[in-house]
């Protein structure tokens, strides 16, 4: 487990498997259907949103600065440092010796890291910045309830 300020993070571990039930053909939205009395399929979560387990953490959102983006305080996140960052990408950036989230942008030869809640100014990432992309966001898990 590595903890910094804003973010809490910890491996990943697909050993173990768990089988749940599934609604394999969709949750409606408008009109229930009775067609999901019966499920008869499972699905284990760790196939399912684990690509390279090697290089997958997951890691607790602190702090408000991407509450725009549908990302909010205590979230967790699944986190694949095998992915090439792209312009766009939610990522998780290490800065200054502290961990934060916010979608990168990439110019020429800036780096911005970008938040998604107007009280955040962006941060232009400069050579006298410690800084490292530690990794790509694939998903993001609320408790609704």
């Amino acid at each position: 487990m590595c903890e910094k300020k804003n973010l809490i993070l910890r491996r990943l571990d697909v050993g173990t498997e768990l089988a749940l039930p599934i609604a394999d053909d969709g949750i409606r939205a408008g009109f229930p259907s009775p067609a999901q009395d019966f499920m008869d399929l499972s699905i284990d979560l760790n196939k399912e949103l684990v690509k390279h387990p090697a290089s997958t953490f997951y890691g607790r959102v602190r702090g408000d600065s991407m509450i725009d983006a549908g990302i909010h305080d205590g979230d967790m996140l699944i986190i694949d440092k095998s992915l090439e960052p792209r312009n766009g990408d939610m990522a998780i950036c290490y800065i200054d010796g502290e961990f934060t989230i916010k979608r990168i942008r990439i110019e020429k030869e800036i780096v911005w890291l970008v938040p998604a809640n107007e009280a955040y100014a962006p941060i232009r990432v400069t050579r006298e910045n410690e800084f490292l992309i530690w990794g790509i966001v694939t998903y993001s898990i609320r408790k609704q309830h």
